[in-house]
């Protein structure tokens, strides 16, 4: 591969990841709902077009939600807003379900996780278009049988789309009566649960050396991984600024539409390539 095109991927990573940080602390949405379908294109247009690309994305994208998660918990904790006992008691489930995603992911073809990708992303981007902070189920998050189904959904839905705890843990605990600057910090507790398994699952995730960038471990890319982390590191911040400075309905509004012309796509570059 000619270095001029690893430099021109690299450049385009780290805007993907400048503005997936911005993206995480602002609207509360992991920054891997954007990295994964950014990294399908950056790895398509180098060659990188197999019936593992996928895997690669989704695995990259959650090495990165490792680094994010533990310091937006480390932030979130030292205000006080961290729900630790959400996390000791849906932990368990979501890291179970993590691990399962990883079974599933890397046994489907790449053609297949895309279209998961399209139809969840969907979900989620209608969600965040038309939902209202005044809808709510109920208000107690769900115990016993509903918890046991729910936690490992939670981590295996999230594996399948290469997301932390952000995308369905907000929405799930807003649902259930907790206040939104709460689901968020204890939502990041949820990436790390979900991250750390499914890595080193995918660690394991044997990809042909011609089908894979340089400097790949099993799925994870080492030099993508890198640039997004320094990336989102130095914009998480602003974002979180601007949340608090300024309304993000609108803003989530725009993403949600946003995100389903992403799924859209994702789901014609699935069936019709």
């Amino acid at each position: 591969m000619e270095i001029t095109a690893v430099l021109g991927m690299m450049l385009l990573v780290a805007v993907i990841g400048a503005i997936g940080g911005v993206l995480a602390g602002l609207l509360g949405v992991g920054g891997g709902i954007v990295l994964v379908p950014a990294f399908f294109y950056a790895f398509q247009s180098l060659g990188y077009d197999g019936p593992m690309l996928m895997q690669m994305c989704l695995a990259t994208s959650l090495a990165t939600i490792i680094v994010t998660s533990l310091r937006s918990v480390q932030s979130h904790n030292k205000k006080g807003a961290v729900d630790w006992e959400i996390l000791k008691s849906w932990g368990p489930g979501i890291a179970i379900g993590a691990v399962i995603g990883v079974l599933a992911a890397s046994s489907l073809r790449s053609s297949a996780l895309q279209a998961l990708f399209g139809v969840l992303a969907m979900v989620i981007g209608l969600y965040l278009a038309l939902s209202k902070s005044s809808w709510q189920l109920r208000e107690d998050m769900p115990r016993g049988v509903l918890r046991a189904v729910l936690s490992p959904m939670v981590g295996f839905l999230s594996v399948l789309m290469g997301i932390g705890g952000g995308s369905f843990g907000v929405p799930l605990m807003t649902l259930f009566g907790r206040p939104i600057h709460r689901a968020v910090a204890t939502a990041a507790g949820f990436g790390v649960i979900i991250a750390v398994p499914s890595v080193i699952g995918f660690l394991f995730v044997q990809i042909p050396a011609e089908m894979r960038p340089p400097f790949t471990i099993g799925a994870v890319n080492l030099p993508t991984f890198l640039v997004v982390i320094a990336m989102t590191l130095i914009t998480t911040p602003y974002g979180a600024k601007l949340a608090h400075a300024t309304n993000p309905g609108p803003l989530k509004r725009f993403f949600g539409v946003f995100l389903l012309l992403v799924a859209a796509n994702m789901l014609r570059k699935a069936y019709w390539g």
